[in-house]
């Protein structure tokens, strides 16, 4: 990752600057078909477990990317207590996935996006970040609603909602507080934040593409 420190000119700092030029991607990620009928209670529990399947192929990615970079770039922010796949895995189970490889092939949006990350390398650093970013502070914002949300529209009990619950993080609003924190306090040149933006938008449309899927 550079270590020239980032300057931007209109913006107090690099997390609200991010989520600024992202917001336009992530309203219209967020209000796919498929992610608002089931937030309503209009789809089932089914509908659910199948959204759970093809998640379960992007943390694999996700975290293996994650893993790549940290062999050669410490950076703070990727903190394995925001590891997901072991408690997607954990609530497929209870969900009656068997095997959620054979039960939940990828569709071919989700293997975009993990081949994608899968192309991305242990240099890439800052692209890492941006999907890094993209998953886990959503899941520590509007992931909450949404266990709420399947829970009293389809009755998934608290074991089926393992990938909502963050056990190691004892405060999610100070942690989604120290986790800008971090991000804002990365050495990152003009040319890494706008690296950073370009890839925090493929992210949500790599996200938008797998729920656009998932709704056929």
């Amino acid at each position: 990752m550079n270590t020239t420190p980032h300057t931007l000119d209109q913006q107090p700092s690099l997390a609200d600057y991010l989520r600024a030029s992202s917001s336009g991607q992530h309203r219209d990620t967020e209000t796919r078909s498929f992610i608002t009928e089931l937030m309503s209670g209009d789809l089932s529990l089914a509908d659910y477990t199948r959204y759970l399947g093809q998640y379960a192929w992007v943390y694999e990615a996700l975290e293996q990317l994650v893993d790549r970079v940290s062999q050669v770039d410490r950076i703070e922010i990727f903190d394995p207590a925001l590891d997901r796949l072991p408690a997607i895995e954990s609530d497929l189970a209870a969900l009656g996935v068997q095997d959620w490889r054979r039960e939940h092939p990828p569709l071919p949006s989700t293997t975009e996006y993990i081949s994608h990350l899968q192309s991305l390398t242990s240099a890439d650093s800052v692209r890492c970040l941006a999907h890094h970013y993209t998953r886990y502070l959503g899941d520590l914002s509007g992931g909450q609603a949404i266990a709420a949300l399947v829970a009293r529209h389809y009755g998934a009990a608290p074991e089926q909602l393992g990938f909502y619950r963050f056990d190691a993080i004892n405060n999610i609003v100070q942690y989604k507080r120290a986790y800008r924190d971090r991000l804002n306090a990365l050495p990152l040149a003009p040319a890494d934040v706008d690296t950073l933006v370009a890839e925090v938008d493929a992210a949500f449309t790599y996200n938008g593409a797998v729920f656009d899927g998932l709704a056929r």
